[in-house]
């Protein structure tokens, strides 16, 4: 029996898929803080003059790390489905379901494109 032929190797993998989630999830965050921050200084200016590229500026910096993000998810997502398939039975655990955590991340890419749709559009 080789040192592969251990469960553990699947829940190595899957920490990994984790990890690059919460990066992705950290990306799309500081995007969202980085446009609305573009509206926070757009309302505290007081006065019309601001020209409105500081806000257009801050909108699409925010929507390239959202998108980014999203693309991290995705493949991070992609990436950890072609490992399982390199898995042998006795590497993986009995009972476990596979396609959840890829899910997952397939889900907040979609979300985070959503999210930014929805920002430019709104603009």
């Amino acid at each position: 029996m080789s040192y592969l032929d251990d469960p553990r190797v699947y829940f190595a993998a899957e920490r990994t898929l984790l990890a690059w989630q919460r990066t992705a999830i950290a990306l799309m965050g500081f995007g969202f803080v980085i446009e609305r921050f573009g509206l926070f200084i757009k309302l505290m200016a007081h006065d019309s003059t601001l020209p409105d590229a500081q806000s257009t500026l801050s909108l699409f910096i925010g929507v390239g790390f959202i998108l980014t993000g999203a693309v991290t998810a995705l493949l991070a997502a992609i990436q950890f489905i072609i490992f399982c398939k390199t898995l042998s039975d006795q590497e993986k655990p009995r009972g476990y379901l596979f396609w959840l955590p890829p899910a997952v991340n397939v889900f907040v890419s979609l979300s985070a494109t959503a999210l930014s749709v929805w920002l430019i559009l709104s603009r």
